[in-house]
């Protein structure tokens, strides 16, 4: 999934059934990788991408329901996010540190177009040629949960499991202290900008434009696309939030980043059940009011008992 993993729990049933339960979870993750990474030629998408314009293909209720969820975020996002996004990865390079011309984007937009997916009837159909469809965007935070459960399912009462920042956690630390999860600054990654506690678990997931990205002409440019531009987002250097999943949490984080430091914000007041922080690109902190009862933001509980 591009990136580093951890998963740390308590048990209490000896070395052998812990080491049995880790391969598990590592097992989990692999699986969801091979099933859904558009980088692997084997891969479901991958299968779905090469019938772009020629025939729907066979899916199961887990890829319908993940898909089912991407188009509806994009429906929410005015568009903002688009599962099919991927397709602009042939003019955008971040390793060659490549600007592409307008005229290169322009041609691949009419690709994207998460109208253009069609789910029914347990398949998946992209309706126009050259159409790419990723889950790249909710994919990891997808697994960080499928572990979690795995874990809860197990008997696991206390874990924490972290795929490149995006984490689910289950109750409280086997000290019964809560979770502490720091977020760093978009811009100074050796600085925790505040911390976010759990004691009930949830999820926790995060974005921002500091993980692929190059710098040109004094300009950044990232790998979060707004996809009715086909250009990187540009406002917000990072967001956060904190929701009962991963998943949902990664949902929410993707949108409010791509929506921007006005929208984003209001994005995140208006949805149900989750929390949220975001991290103007001129640093500038706008958070939900309910983010003062899970971090130690100025005013917050955990301020002022910044040892619990």
């Amino acid at each position: 999934m591009g990136g580093w993993g951890l998963v740390r729990f308590v048990d209490d049933r000896g070395l052998e059934a812990a080491e049995d339960l880790a391969r598990r979870a590592m097992e989990e993750a692999e699986r969801i990788e091979r099933k859904y990474s558009r980088f692997l030629e084997t891969s479901l998408v991958s299968r779905i991408n090469r019938a772009a314009g020629r025939s729907p293909v066979a899916v199961d209720e887990e890829t319908v329901m993940l898909v089912e969820k991407a188009l509806d975020l994009a429906r929410r996002t005015g568009g903002a996010f688009d599962p099919t996004v991927g397709v602009l990865r042939r003019a955008w390079n971040w390793r060659e540190k490549r600007v592409p011309p307008q005229s290169e984007i322009e041609a691949l937009l009419p690709l994207v177009d998460h109208g253009q997916v069609a789910v029914a009837l347990g398949t998946v159909f992209l309706r126009r040629e050259g159409m790419e469809i990723d889950l790249g965007g909710i994919g990891k935070e997808y697994a960080v949960d499928r572990i979690a459960s795995l874990l809860r399912e197990a008997g696991v009462e206390s874990a924490i499991v972290n795929l490149s920042g995006d984490v689910a956690c289950i109750r409280a630390r086997g000290d019964g202290r809560p979770w502490k999860i720091g977020v760093l600054d978009p811009r100074d990654r050796n600085r925790c900008r505040f911390s976010v506690r759990l004691s009930w678990g949830g999820g926790i997931a995060s974005s921002g434009d500091y993980e692929r990205y190059f710098v040109q002409d004094g300009r950044r440019y990232h790998h979060l696309l707004d996809a009715r531009t086909g250009w990187p987002a540009r406002g917000v250097a990072g967001t956060t939030v904190v929701a009962g999943t991963a998943f949902e949490a990664g949902m929410a984080a993707t949108g409010a980043f791509l929506l921007g430091p006005e929208e984003g914000p209001r994005y995140l007041e208006d949805a149900a059940g989750i929390e949220g922080a975001l991290i103007t690109e001129t640093g500038d902190l706008r958070t939900t009011p309910g983010m003062l009862r899970c971090t130690d933001l100025p005013g917050s509980f955990y301020a002022a008992h910044p040892d619990i």
